[in-house]
């Protein structure tokens, strides 16, 4: 008996052990517990429906529970489906035997699902805002998630949900002028972060790698982390215009190659507005094409309106009330030079310093005459900050090329891009007629003074005589320039000794002024304005015209003479009268032509052989925007004697007309004669017979002239001949 009850017992726990091995290892199915699972997710949510198949239970002995899973399941709501692989899930058999079934915990698998779909689904489980801003935002994409979820005892998820998974072909709409296209990533989530590895996408079709996302919740925020890199990313005009707006800028963006790696972190809050962004990147820019429309050609002869940026190394750093952009690199203009940068932006203010190394572009600055020579290596230094009120402080513009040196200290220029001030410019240099250049500009108290060895002003006074009345706004402040300069080089051939005197500015022209100075063959020249009821009086008198004449290329042959000019102007509306004396004229091609087709032919060789001697020119002029009226043009001399009026519309259009006599001090003899003159010259005023009238019309460099040989002397030039010697 003993022996059958110990072999009862042991069959008994063989067939027990059995059972729970077989029920550890291969379990059993049956939907008998498919209603209780129907029950417990309506719990959750009572438009929740589940389509069960039978479901596997397996034993774990070691924690007293039942292992419940099932395989292609569909789970629906509001009639939306979602594909699901397996459910997993377990069952305490304490619950089971004191008969209050209860499911815990439940571990998901799901298909391919629409991205969009999950989302919803996980908001009406848990209305988490992570979930609400990703319901926002994402358009499309399939998701394989695997879900673990538990359930407190009322049937609602608990807080420590996971959920992993593999996003493809995901499409959001992140700003109005970004969209994310063919998103894959993979991912992490629970209540607290988001982990995304591996990140994937198009930002307007142009391919981006995200190696590592994560996004926390704190403080009713998201706080968003990440690394990022591309390589050899390309993006057209077309592409910037959607993120840099450059219409208020005289430049375009054309084409942007680089590669880059980022670290990056930003807040959004509730709101969706983004906060506390900070980036850093290194960037390799291969290649940057801007268009300018800038006027550098006045600096670079070879510009045709595009930049190239190629081969730069970047360090970019952003982050708020800051910025710090540090590079260097090639530019081309025309072929290729050097350039290093570092801008600094604090809050409002910035910081900002470039160093150009030009050694292939040509490179001129026409107020100074000044062009690098060829083969020739030129550093740029420039050094500056722009403040709060937008105004910029150049502390040091520098130029050097082997013996140049420009150097200025402390340029301030305004908000509105006027000269406030400017400390010191020093010039040092030859400049393109290869004369030395060598003055100093320095700060005194509210003005300046100019001094120095020597300056060639040959540009300026070109410069000068081509402006227009138009007042150009350079300056902010009044002030006055006291000069002394021991040589002045009009050009190459006329020098000044001991230039002295003052220049008074207010409101941008000279208002007053008083330069004294002398050629070499001790002949004075002086240069005053006054400025007296808002009447502006230029005066300048010059003991040798030819410097002055010479710059007119359509006079040649001029020599001696004396000049003396002076102008009144009010309101933009000049009147002026130049005089000079005692010269002669040996080429004049409009004049030539006049006595050539006069038929005085005779006075035309001479003109352009030993050259007409004249007594006195006078012209009298008015000058308005960019028309001439010219009253009154009158020449006397011992050979021929000129009257003409008309006027120049500048670079457009010449229009003259005019009276030529030759022989006038033939036609005083026989006027002065008894009788003959009577017969030859007349009684009456204005009567004669040597008198040729002539036209000149036409654009300036394609003027055509017409003549009448035979022409009555007008009363005009005849009273004006008399005017001419009694005042003599």
């Amino acid at each position: 008996m003993k022996i059958l009850i110990i072999r009862t017992g042991i069959l008994l726990i063989s067939i027990f052990l059995i059972l729970i091995i077989f029920l550890s290892t291969i379990g059993i199915k049956t939907n008998k517990l498919n209603n209780q699972i129907q029950n417990q997710l309506e719990k959750v949510n009572k438009d929740f429906r589940i389509e069960l198949k039978d479901v596997s239970i397996i034993l774990d002995p070691l924690k007293f529970r039942l292992n419940l899973k099932t395989i292609g399941t569909n789970l629906k709501y509001r009639n939306r489906e979602i594909q699901l692989e397996k459910i997993e899930s377990n069952i305490s058999l304490k619950s089971i035997l004191s008969n209050e079934f209860s499911l815990k915990k439940l571990i998901i698998s799901t298909k391919p699902i629409k991205v969009k779909n999950l989302i919803s689904l996980f908001r009406i489980l848990n209305n988490d805002p992570k979930l609400l801003i990703a319901e926002q935002f994402i358009k499309s994409g399939y998701l394989i998630a695997d879900i673990d979820i538990e359930f407190n005892n009322e049937g609602k998820i608990k807080d420590n949900f996971y959920i992993n998974g593999y996003v493809k072909n995901g499409n959001v709409n992140l700003l109005r002028k970004a969209k994310l296209s063919k998103m894959n990533f993979n991912f992490n989530l629970n209540k607290n972060e988001i982990a995304i590895n591996d990140f994937s996408f198009l930002l307007n079709n142009k391919n981006f790698l995200i190696p590592q996302l994560r996004s926390q919740y704190l403080n009713d925020k998201f706080v968003v982390s990440g690394k990022a890199y591309n390589k050899r990313l390309i993006l057209s005009e077309n592409d910037l215009k959607k993120f840099i707006d450059t219409q208020h800028l005289n430049l375009k963006l054309e084409n942007i190659e680089l590669s880059s790696e980022s670290q990056f972190s930003f807040d959004v809050d509730k709101n969706f507005k983004f906060n506390d962004v900070i980036v850093k990147s290194n960037i390799s820019l291969d290649n940057l094409e801007l268009s300018n429309k800038f006027p550098l050609k006045q600096f670079f002869p070879q510009f045709e309106n595009k930049i190239n940026f190629k081969n730069h190394k970047i360090n970019l750093e952003y982050k708020k009330d800051f910025l710090l952009v540090e590079g260097e690199g090639d530019f081309l203009i025309k072929e290729n030079d050097k350039i290093k940068y570092k801008i600094l932006k604090q809050k409002e203010i910035v910081d900002f310093s470039s160093e150009l190394i030009i050694s292939n572009n040509k490179l001129k600055i026409d107020m100074l005459n000044y062009q690098n020579k060829d083969n020739s290596n030129i550093k740029i230094n420039i050094k500056g900050k722009k403040d709060s009120k937008k105004n910029f402080l150049f502390k040091e513009i520098s130029l050097i090329e082997k013996n140049n040196n420009i150097d200025i200290k402390n340029l301030l220029l305004n908000n509105t891009n006027k000269i406030q001030k400017v400390d010191k410019i020093n010039l040092d240099y030859t400049d393109k007629e290869n004369l030395k250049n060598k003055v100093l500009i320095i700060k005194k108290n509210k003005n300046y003074i100019l001094k120095g060895e020597t300056f060639n002003v040959n540009k300026l006074l070109e410069n000068l005589l081509k402006s227009s009345n138009k007042n150009e706004n350079l300056f902010s402040e009044n002030f006055k320039i006291d000069i002394n300069i021991k040589n002045v080089n009009l050009d190459k051939n006329n020098i000044l000794n001991n230039l002295k005197g003052f220049l008074i500015l207010k409101e941008n022209r000279v208002s007053e002024a008083n330069l004294e100075s002398s050629f070499l063959s001790q002949k004075k020249i002086k240069f005053t304005i006054k400025t007296v009821n808002d009447e502006k009086i230029t005066t300048l008198f010059s003991g040798e015209a030819k410097p002055f004449i010479d710059r007119y290329k359509f006079i040649k042959g001029f020599d001696e003479g004396s000049l003396d000019f002076n102008s009144t102007s009010k309101d933009n509306d000049t009147n002026s009268t130049i005089k000079i004396y005692d010269f002669k004229l040996k080429e004049l091609p409009t004049l030539t032509k006049v006595l050539t087709l006069a038929s005085l032919q005779g006075i035309a060789d001479v003109l352009s052989g030993e050259g007409i001697r004249f007594n006195e020119f006078e012209m009298n002029f008015s000058n308005k925007n960019q028309l001439m009226s010219i009253n009154e043009i009158y020449a006397i001399g011992p050979a021929i004697s000129i009257l003409m009026e008309g006027y120049v519309e500048s670079d457009k259009l010449v229009s003259l007309r005019g009276t030529l006599i030759p022989a006038t001090t033939l036609n005083k003899v026989i006027g002065s004669i008894p009788f003959l003159g009577n017969i030859l010259v007349g009684k009456k005023t204005g009567e004669g017979v040597f008198g040729v009238s002539f036209k000149i019309k036409g654009p300036p460099k394609k003027l055509e002239t017409s003549v009448n040989p035979i022409k009555t002397l007008t009363p005009r030039f005849i009273t004006r001949t008399l005017e001419n010697i009694k005042n003599n």
